[in-house]
């Protein structure tokens, strides 16, 4: 059951990502983007991760996507015409491609790392998972409260541009 569960999962991001991919309209396409993550979030879920499958709907899908719809609707965007790609961009997109299928390749050859390849005491429940809230409490809050405020700061940024002043007569 949980395979199906899988497969049914697996095949319904691929979709939404291709959706966010091929998409013309941005909200629709953001929207393909949030029910992409809430897909990783169900495989996170088949797999017991379910703090991953919890971040990934709070942190990513809750709030990333909504920071990206508010700043598209911000933006007023319309879409038109679409420029062709130019040859930095095809030539990056290759090496890219390339990239992928030798890490896809390195990964099937060589496998996924098991527990017994772990650091000693790293395999016990939760011990892992528990060092790495802490660093992020404890020695990575600076630089994590410093995103946030970055966020914030980006975001207000897009609401100062996105205004649009018709005189002087506004700013008074």
């Amino acid at each position: 059951m949980s395979a199906i569960l899988f497969n049914l999962f697996a095949i319904f991001t691929v979709a939404c990502a291709l959706g966010v991919v091929f998409n013309r309209n941005t909200i629709a396409s953001a929207l393909c983007l949030l029910l992409a993550l809430v897909g990783v979030a169900g495989i996170f879920a088949l797999l017991e991760a379910f703090l991953l499958a919890v971040l990934m709907v709070l942190v990513y899908a809750g709030a990333v996507v909504a920071l990206f719809l508010f700043i598209v609707m911000l933006l007023d965007v319309s879409g038109g015409e679409r420029k062709p790609f130019g040859k930095a961009t095809v030539f990056s997109g290759i090496i890219s491609a390339g990239l992928l299928v030798v890490g896809l390749i390195s990964f099937t050859k060589h496998g996924a790392q098991t527990t017994a390849e772990l650091p000693a005491g790293a395999a016990a429940s939760g011990s892992v998972l528990k060092a790495y809230g802490e660093q992020l409490f404890t020695t990575y809050l600076l630089p994590v409260q410093i995103v946030g405020f970055l966020l914030l700061i980006a975001m207000l940024g897009v609401i100062v541009l996105s205004k649009k002043f018709q005189g002087l007569e506004d700013i008074k």
